[in-house]
């Protein structure tokens, strides 16, 4: 197997281009696709500031990487979730902690600024804890909570826009599930570029829409970038994980069908779904943005101080 660009030895070969790449040049054909998206769906500029959210995984750690290659300037932040359950016996750390380390190495080695927010000490419970009490999915809790906090880090820090690491994979996935509940408010709302509203919602983007979630790991294995490799503990169940199974399985018979069910619908369909956000007024207690009189992250924080 020989790299398209240089003839040499290839490290990795991708179907749906029909093509296979060494080291170098699958480097430099990531940073291709995700400055092909920035370009195309007018996500930033150079001038932005950037937050980025990271987990110490895959996505977000290539992401930081890719973007900074690319002369952008982005900033981290790691939300630690107190998310437990032991890696191994050798290791005996839970999953955040080892999350968190390997996001405050990337930042640390290369001189990034990384702001790590605690659930916990900041809003008084863990992710466990507020599943527990509410008796919640935890990854329904889980994303409540991301999106609440990531909002506001971005609109204290007065960035740009907030840059969340979701990758092909995951966005075909979510569209799957929509698609087939026909949850047309949520696949009006899909889309790589979600812009601001003047009430309290900041820009986000997702410049990784043009790399599965494969080649976001060969893309840190081939560019000596550690990162937390195993799942979840709590993620067993959840939709999105399921959809995944599935489009792997069409994806291994039909190379490319994540890529043209994605981008068929962004490029044919998306226009003929509202993508209007519910009238939103303001958080009586916290200021950011809500359907009701209090937001749900205030609820869940009330009820959790209860």
């Amino acid at each position: 197997m020989k790299c398209r660009v240089c003839r040499g030895k290839a490290a990795i070969k991708i179907r749906r281009h029909n093509a296979a790449f060494c080291p170098e040049h699958f480097t430099a054909h990531a940073v291709r696709q995700v400055e092909k998206a920035i370009k195309d769906f007018d996500m930033v500029t150079f001038e932005d500031r950037l937050l980025l959210g990271v987990s110490g995984g895959k996505d977000s750690l290539a992401m930081w990487d890719i973007l900074t290659r690319l002369g952008y300037s982005v900033d981290g932040v790691y939300l630690e979730l107190g998310i437990g359950g032991e890696l191994s016996e050798e290791e005996g750390h839970a999953y955040s902690d080892v999350s968190r380390q390997y996001c405050e190495s990337f930042a640390s080695d290369r001189g990034l600024k990384l702001e790590i927010i605690d659930l916990s000490t900041r809003y008084g419970f863990t992710i466990p804890e507020a599943a527990t009490e509410t008796r919640r999915v935890p990854c329904s809790v889980c994303g409540l909570s991301k999106r609440y906090i990531l909002n506001q880090a971005a609109l204290d820090g007065e960035y740009d826009a907030l840059v969340m690491g979701h990758n092909l994979d995951d966005e075909a996935a979510t569209l799957m599930g929509n698609v087939l509940q026909w949850n047309t408010e949520y696949i009006g709302r899909q889309h790589p570029v979600l812009p601001a509203s003047g009430n309290g919602l900041i820009r986000k983007v997702k410049p990784l829409i043009r790399l599965a979630e494969r080649e976001t790991a060969a893309y840190c294995i081939l560019n000596g970038i550690d990162y937390e490799v195993e799942e979840c503990p709590m993620v067993e169940g959840n939709t999105g994980i399921k959809m995944k199974e599935w489009l792997n399985e069409l994806e291994e018979r039909a190379p490319g069908a994540k890529h043209r069910f994605l981008f068929g619908y962004l490029e044919n369909a998306a226009d003929r779904f509202s993508s209007e956000q519910p009238h939103l007024t303001t958080c009586q207690s916290c200021g950011q943005p809500t359907i009701g009189e209090t937001c749900a992250f205030c609820r869940l924080e009330i009820r959790m101080k209860a």
